[in-house]
């Protein structure tokens, strides 16, 4: 990935819930990488978003709150509930991108300059790692296409269903930005890197 200058304004919402039942039912949201807490490591990542909201897992001051309902229902309903939230401000209106982050990826700060500046209001743009496959949750998503996704009930549904076929650009992953932090292994991992 090359850096790149940001084009549009965007939103951003972060997945921060989940049972972290790999990592022994720990609340990933407060993991220390580096010094800091995922959740503080994503909420950087997205500074530059018009507004920001985390759905799932412990609230901060600088962005909205909200959980899917009902809670644990995944990763669809809680991208559903996050967008509802940014919605939710009918005098602001919606940027026409919105970032979508998984609390678990310590390095999305070096990926979202080049996703907001690869999507548009029609065709998004996410990461696709070095196995090909596209991260749902280290993207930019048109919001008007998630939008018009999220009216169903999408509990128990899988983001690739919701997402999947949508148009989008792959931004090549080559330096391991889209690792996330799912297991013990992946944690003495990311404490090697990042102390």
């Amino acid at each position: 990935m090359t850096d790149s200058a940001v084009s549009l304004p965007f939103d951003a919402m972060i997945i921060a819930g989940g049972r972290g039942t790999r990592l022994g039912g720990v609340s990933k949201p407060d993991l220390v990488v580096g010094g800091r807490p995922l959740l503080d490591l994503a909420l950087e990542a997205v500074a530059g978003a018009a507004c920001v909201a985390v759905v799932g897992g412990p609230r901060r001051d600088e962005a909205r709150w909200t959980v899917e309902e009902p809670a644990g229902a995944g990763p669809a309903a809680a991208l559903a509930a996050g967008l509802a939230e940014l919605a939710r401000d009918r005098d602001r209106g919606p940027s026409p991108v919105t970032v979508v982050l998984g609390v678990d990826t310590p390095l999305a700060g070096e990926a979202v300059p080049v996703l907001v500046a690869a999507a548009s209001a029609a065709h998004g743009a996410w990461v696709v790692d070095g196995e090909g496959f596209p991260q749902f949750l280290l993207a930019a998503y048109p919001t008007a296409s998630l939008a018009s996704r999220c009216s169903a009930d999408l509990a128990g549904a899988s983001l690739r269903r919701l997402v999947g076929d949508l148009p989008m650009t792959a931004v090549p992953d080559v330096r391991g930005l889209s690792r996330d932090l799912d297991t013990p292994d992946d944690q003495r991992y990311w404490k090697e890197r990042m102390g």
